[in-house]
């Protein structure tokens, strides 16, 4: 006899029953992260260390759900599931408001905030970036979500960023990006950092410059990512550069200078980790970007 002939077909009662034993284990388990996290908030006392988000080890904890996710549960609902976790403990350590520029879009900023953070942290719209990185710069722990693209009319919002104590770019969303993303806007986190969460895989800088042209956008766009906004003059205009780690800011701003553009300044105004693409479920994600 096989196997299959001599051991018994569980009853649906019986499937239920382990469902419902797995169910009380994830709750235990989450009930015990919780507990941990109410050591963690005693030993680092993250409340007085501005921002509780730490997206280096988020981004990290992202990439390895996916890498070791299989079965016929829907990555999304995966990812989801435990975006919520995340952010849900990470309001518990440390309270916080999600600061959200909305002139991109209401329905899809909305979508990549609570997709992103839940719906425990209290999500407060602007219409404009401007307004959502300004309600930030007066808090303490205060997140805000800025389209990363280029919007007309958006303006260089990221200048106000320049200042040693002004809040900065710490992450950019989702951490893994994939075509069907339900949450798939990409978004710049910006906050107040604490020191250790601050990761450099990607450096992001405002540049000013005069001479600006289509020819010097060309130039520079093999190097890094770059948003442009009119500025100042006819042919002024704010970048927003960012670079891979190991590409010093000097390679693009070389290159702008032999296409006949004069750079006026420059500041670092934030990092963030590699991005990372999953090309269909199942997929290994792998790092994407310049």
């Amino acid at each position: 006899m096989t196997t299959e002939e001599t051991e018994p077909t569980p009853s649906l009662a019986d499937l239920r029953r382990e469902i419902d034993r797995i169910d009380e284990a994830m709750h235990r388990l989450l009930i015990e992260r919780g507990e941990i996290i109410d050591r963690l908030i005693a030993v680092k006392r993250t409340q007085e260390s501005g921002s509780a988000f730490r997206p280096a080890r988020e981004a990290d904890m992202m990439r390895r759900l996916v890498e070791r996710h299989r079965g016929i549960l829907p990555l999304d609902t995966v990812e989801s599931i435990w975006r919520v976790i995340i952010s849900t403990f990470t309001y518990v350590q440390a309270p916080y408001r999600v600061h959200a520029d909305l002139s991109a879009g209401d329905a899809a900023m909305r979508d990549s905030a609570r997709f992103h953070f839940g719906f425990t942290a209290p999500f407060v719209p602007h219409m404009s970036a401007q307004a959502a990185v300004g309600a930030v710069h007066a808090s303490k722990g205060d997140i805000a979500l800025v389209p990363a693209t280029g919007i007309a009319g958006a303006g260089a919002w990221w200048t106000v960023l320049e200042d040693e104590a002004a809040p900065k770019i710490i992450a950019r969303l989702p951490f893994v990006e994939r075509a069907d993303h339900p949450a798939g806007l990409p978004v710049f986190a910006v906050c107040h950092p604490a020191t250790d969460a601050v990761v450099r895989d990607v450096e992001v800088w405002s540049v000013k410059v005069s001479g600006w042209s289509a020819a010097a956008a060309r130039a520079i766009d093999t190097l890094a990512e770059v948003v442009a906004v009119p500025d100042g003059a006819f042919d002024g205009a704010a970048l927003l550069v960012s670079l891979p780690s190991g590409r010093p800011l000097a390679a693009v701003t070389d290159t702008l200078v032999k296409a006949g553009v004069s750079v006026r300044s420059t500041a670092l105004v934030g990092s963030h980790a590699t991005r990372y693409r999953v090309a269909h479920e199942g997929a290994p994600p792998v790092p994407t970007g310049r």
